[in-house]
């Protein structure tokens, strides 16, 4: 639940990030002592890390859309002053991988985000947000690039587990873009693929060797 909310702040924030060239000022004392105080929360609130980078950058010219933007921060954390991560024992061990993005919905460079979560037992142990390095031309792009993320995510924890005696095979990888569970599933090179780049088809070769398994 943490983690869905947090995205939905990140997505919040890439649909009004821009310079707002013709939006209201706001007084710059107020707007950075707020940014201040939330910077110093990031380091043990590492979920709002992203949004409160991106509107630190506006410091200078803080507008009225910005301000609304770290109201809405503030705003979730009072909504998850209650929230914690619960590990029950005697639960059997299991992990679960989860991978989704926008598409370009950044104003600012037209860049996707994507956003990764993986959940050992019923406890979450680590999600992600990250834009991608480059702008794509096709959602299909976009989640095969989150989903081969997320993969990697998953054979490292599958690696430290197996340093505690716990070997997993077959782990679920669940994605919601079914051209990308097929071109996943599917060895073929195509020329419509031929754009992607080679260092995210290695998602193909651990989903064939049994490592994890692409659903939706």
């Amino acid at each position: 639940m943490i983690w869905i909310k947090a995205r939905r702040l990140q997505l919040l924030w890439l649909q009004i990030a821009s310079a707002d060239e013709n939006g209201k000022l706001i007084d710059q004392t107020k707007y950075k002592g707020i940014i201040g105080s939330l910077l110093y929360l990031t380091s043990s609130r590492l979920n709002i890390m992203f949004s409160v980078c991106m509107y630190s950058c506006y410091q200078s010219c803080p507008k009225e859309s910005h301000f609304l933007a770290v109201k809405r921060v503030m705003k979730y954390l009072r909504g998850t002053l209650d929230v914690d991560l619960w590990f029950p024992k005697g639960v059997e061990i299991s992990l679960v991988g989860y991978s989704d993005s926008n598409f370009a919905r950044c104003k600012l460079d037209r860049k996707s985000t994507s956003g990764t979560c993986d959940l050992l037992g019923h406890g979450l142990e680590s999600w992600n947000s990250k834009k991608q390095e480059h702008v794509t031309l096709s959602i299909a792009k976009v989640k095969y690039i989150a989903a081969e993320s997320c993969c990697a995510k998953m054979l490292w924890l599958k690696q430290q587990l197996s340093n505690f005696g716990l070997h997993l095979e077959h782990i679920p990888l669940r994605c919601d873009n079914t051209s990308d569970i097929s071109l996943i599933k599917n060895p073929i090179m195509h020329s419509r693929t031929k754009h992607i780049e080679i260092k995210h088809h290695f998602i193909r070769v651990h989903i064939h060797k049994g490592d994890c398994d692409i659903v939706c």
